[in-house]
């Protein structure tokens, strides 16, 4: 129901937009054409109408901007609640079967493996949202250092992989040719959060079966890009450089709902700017997997980054 209102709102404003400036111009037209004779009063009413033209426009763009950001901003709470109240109503399901009812070992063992991973599930949400809001007021340079990347990756893998209970062929990284080492200049805990992110990002949108694989290149000599590439849903181009914004998230298909604070991937791309790389997704459609590229400049000698020659 908000939703429609909200859509009937910008409709609403757009409509408005357009006849008000239809309206003025037709105005100007017929005032134009009724003092035809008088040169400097016509050009002074041009001037006038110009600014009041583009102030109704930058109107209804702000008024449309600002609808859809409220929107994003509720879909975002809504999508919080319900990650945050999914994983406490099941901890307190479990609790009251355990104190109401008598049960063996086996399951009472079985019940604290499914608590244990509501906790994690339930701090993982906690830590995204906290996330989002210290990077913003972090120093660029604040705690880096030398970072050797596949090591990183090879190990957030193995996290992901316990996550969700994925077989340990779920997610591959491929070896780096000649046994290379590669390193790159940042923060630890923020390069393990953008990878994590890829990662889980992939497992969710590759409903019908978990097929990732990884690899580490070097680009132009002075870069290392991530590449993680999944055989899921896909990605419609036009969302290609959307789904990098806050609160925004892909759609999902009518069989499959995907769950999720469309903060990931906005944190992958503010960690990956901070430290002077970038993040891009490509994908060939709906129903054709994805690749996410995650790009940084390498680090060098003592292990300053690399000079920026990025194309």
């Amino acid at each position: 129901m908000n939703l429609t209102r909200r859509r009937g709102a910008i409709a609403f404003f757009i409509t408005l937009g357009v006849c008000l400036t239809a309206l003025l111009v037709t105005l100007n037209i017929t005032w134009i054409f009724h003092n035809s004779r008088r040169l400097a009063i016509d050009l002074v009413g041009i001037i006038f109408f110009a600014i009041i033209i583009a102030g109704v426009v930058l109107n209804t763009v702000f008024l449309v901007r600002e609808i859809r950001r409220n929107e994003r901003q509720d879909s975002f709470l809504n999508a919080v609640t319900h990650e945050l109240k999914t994983p406490i109503a099941s901890l307190r399901l479990y609790l009251e079967t355990m104190q109401r009812r008598t049960i063996d070992e086996e399951q009472r063992q079985k019940f604290y493996t499914i608590m244990r991973a509501d906790t994690d599930r339930l701090l993982s949400t906690v830590e995204l949202v906290l996330k989002a809001g210290e990077l913003g007021q972090r120093a660029r340079d604040q705690q880096r250092k030398r970072i050797e990347l596949h090591p990183l990756a090879a190990d957030c893998i193995q996290t992901v992989l316990r996550r969700h209970h994925l077989p340990a062929d779920a997610i591959t990284l491929a070896d780096i040719p000649g046994g290379v080492r590669l390193f790159v200049f940042g923060n630890a805990e923020d390069l393990r959060t953008a990878i994590l992110n890829l990662l889980d990002n992939a497992v969710k949108y590759s409903p019908n079966g978990v097929h990732i694989t990884c690899r580490l290149q070097i680009e132009h000599y002075t870069w290392v890009t991530l590449s993680v590439t999944d055989t899921g849903l896909g990605i419609p181009s036009r969302e290609l450089k959307r789904i990098f914004k806050r609160f925004y998230r892909a759609s999902s298909t009518d069989l499959v709902k995907i769950k999720g604070t469309g903060l990931g991937l906005f944190l992958v791309n503010t960690i990956a700017h901070q430290h002077g790389g970038t993040v891009r997704a490509t994908s060939e459609g709906p129903g054709k997997g994805s690749t996410m590229l995650f790009k940084l400049p390498l680090a060098i000698g003592d292990g300053s980054p690399a000079p920026p020659q990025q194309s």
